[in-house]
């Protein structure tokens, strides 16, 4: 109780301080009116106000140097009296010092009698040209000031279209209220009570905290990651050592009836690595499907997601071949199937989970070029997809498995065609608008399969018909700070500025300005592609082939490569209870079937056509494959 009252005054004086600060006047008229009547003394705390005479005068000079166009003054004021951490840590104030810039450097275009003087004019715009270079630097890759780093170099801003807005006259005015409310929170910030101080400080130690939690839970996902390569190179083993089991029995049960052991078993019994063995145990498919359709939610999730795990931890080549064409043989899927009820429509599932786990089954069998060729037998697989990524609002996962399996199909050039003819390049477009708010799987997937589209002449007649639109959008794209989109958001441009009405359009909006920013700012490679773009921009002619269709399904421009992400399986929803079946067990212990030789021959695909990374892609890819250096 002594170090209370001890400390009283003092404590008192920083809650009147505070209740000053907040404006709280009939609440600090009572407060002060009560601590008298108790006889409580208040301590007067001792802090600058940014209210006070001096600081209105500075804020009068600032807004005066504005008016009067005044750029030295104005921006020596504004270093002096505006600290670095709020000009350089507070976004709304760089975006603010940002048009601040552009103000000044437009200023005697703007305001002149008459012609402006060339000499201080240039003066202007060189100071805006290294601002951009310099500080301004930082704004570079968000859309909002993309165009603007065009300015210095446009002849006459006036009447470029980019820059109309600026010429209006509400454009000043509004930027002028906005320096004023961003002084007077100012202003207000600067007279920061003692007690907020405190409560900040304080705060600051939670913060390192998180910041080391934050440390151990990279780490600790790093090392999942590790884990999770272990873990599915034992199930795989544990796949092959199933499959060698399967063959012994076979074998020695034929043994008993006295008949010689066959060439597996002897094969089997050799010291081999698992690895070299690509045989899985045969399933139960009819059992298996009859489930699929008729079994519960739960069980339905657990069966895809067996399915799935058996696809994706194979081992790439003949075992993967083989899990997939038993997969295909038995018609898993009912691609082949005209029946009302069929597997397919578990895509459509009122389950959440079951939904979710169609689409990634289905998204598996699409990363495989035989897995394609599957799907694309049965026209209403392209439709469920379709009408399932237009109406997938709840679950993420489920829509980017989606998108993810039609990206593939656009491999296939009878699958563009009739991606295009579905109007799938206006949802794209429309998606893509803000691209802040898609994940980096959704955005990267979304801008590789507008490109595809992009690439057939019946694509660009239907991006011809918004080129202003899909133009902006991948304009925007371009400064986009996922540079995985980068050679997507390339090749479709480079594609589509072979049309002349989308060249036309491109070169009314400032387009080769805008390109010619991110030649000083990109790397090497990216450089070499804009340049091809702009010189497609500015040329003239039709290149050949153009002005034909390229539209003959007969050709078919798939690389027969295939990928297998590790998205496929990431953050599953469903776990296993004690003692319920899942995964490799579910499936051998449930649906063990007898064991057959499915495998096939690989088709021989377009396997040494190669990307060289200098020019825009022209030939359609997906993600996964891109990223290892070839379509797929």
């Amino acid at each position: 109780m002594g170090d209370i009252l001890a400390h009283e005054s003092e404590l008192l004086g920083l809650v009147k301080e505070y209740l000053d600060f907040a404006e709280f006047e009939d609440t600090l008229k009572t407060f002060s009116k009560e601590c008298k009547i108790k006889g409580k003394p208040l301590c007067k705390t001792v802090g600058g106000s940014f209210r006070d005479s001096k600081s209105l005068t500075i804020q009068k000079d600032l807004v005066a140097a504005f008016d009067n166009g005044d750029q030295k003054v104005f921006f020596d004021l504004w270093e002096e009296h505006i600290s670095s951490s709020i000009r350089d840590g507070d976004s709304f104030a760089q975006k603010l010092e940002f048009y601040l810039h552009i103000h000044f450097a437009i200023y005697l275009l703007k305001y002149s009698v008459g012609r402006p003087d060339k000499e201080e004019l240039d003066e202007k715009i060189s100071y805006f040209k290294t601002y951009l270079e310099t500080k301004g630097a930082a704004l570079s890759q968000t859309t909002e000031f993309l165009p603007f780093y065009a300015l210095p170099f446009v002849p006459n801003p006036m009447v470029h279209p980019s820059f109309k807005e600026l010429f209006q006259d509400s454009w000043t005015p509004e930027l002028k209220l906005k320096l004023i409310k961003f002084l007077a929170l100012i202003s207000k910030a600067s007279n920061t009570p003692k007690l907020l101080t405190i409560y900040k400080e304080n705060g600051q130690s939670n913060k390192e905290i998180l910041q080391q939690l934050h440390q151990q839970l990279v780490e600790a996902e790093r090392r999942s990651v590790t884990y999770l390569k272990r873990y599915n190179k034992i199930q795989a083993d544990y796949h092959n050592l199933i499959g060698v089991t399967a063959e012994l029995v076979d074998s020695l049960e034929a043994t008993v009836s006295g008949k010689m052991a066959s060439t597996m078993l002897r094969a089997s019994l050799a010291p081999v690595k698992l690895k070299d063995v690509p045989l899985l145990p045969s399933l139960d498919y009819e059992k298996l499907k009859k489930d699929l359709i008729l079994g519960s939610d739960r069980l339905k999730a657990f069966l895809l997601q067996a399915l799935r795990w058996r696809l994706t931890t194979s081992h790439p080549g003949e075992q993967r071949e083989t899990v997939l064409q038993a997969y295909i043989s038995n018609d898993l899927l009912d691609c082949y199937s005209h029946n009302q009820r069929s597997v397919l429509q578990l895509l459509h599932s009122t389950s959440d989970v079951v939904r979710q786990y169609m689409a990634r089954l289905i998204n598996a069998f699409a990363s495989l070029a035989e897995g394609r060729l599957y799907l694309a037998q049965n026209t209403k697989v392209l439709q469920m997809l379709e009408g399932r990524l237009k109406e997938e609002d709840k679950d993420i996962i489920t829509r980017e498995n989606v998108l993810g399996a039609l990206q593939k199909f656009s491999l296939r050039r009878p699958l563009q065609t009739a991606m295009i003819q579905d109007g799938l390049i206006f949802w794209l477009v429309d998606v893509l608008k803000d691209p802040d708010c898609l994940s980096d799987y959704t955005l990267e997937y979304s801008v590789a399969l507008l490109m595809n589209l992009c690439l057939r002449s019946t694509g660009k007649n239907m991006c011809a018909k918004v080129a202003g639109l899909v133009l902006k959008v991948l304009s925007d794209l371009l400064g986009h700070e996922n540079h995985e989109i980068q050679p997507y958001v390339n090749g479709a441009l480079y594609s589509i500025l072979s049309v002349p009405s989308i060249r036309e359009e491109a070169r009314a909006m400032g387009m080769e300005d805008i390109l010619r920013c991110f030649i000083k700012e990109g790397n090497a490679e990216m450089i070499r592609q804009i340049e091809f773009i702009i010189k497609q921009l500015n040329s003239e002619e039709l290149p050949d082939g153009v002005l034909e269709s390229d539209d003959d399904e007969d050709e078919d421009d798939e690389e027969d490569h295939d990928i297998m992400e590790a998205d496929l399986d990431k953050d599953e929803l469903i776990q296993p209870q004690l003692g319920e079946l899942s995964g490799e067990k579910l499936l051998t212990t449930e649906y063990l079937g007898i064991m057959t030789n499915t495998g096939k021959t690989r088709r021989k695909g377009l396997a040494n056509v190669q990307w060289s990374g200098d020019e825009p892609l022209q030939r359609p890819v997906t993600p996964g494959g891109h990223r290892n250096g070839y379509p797929v």
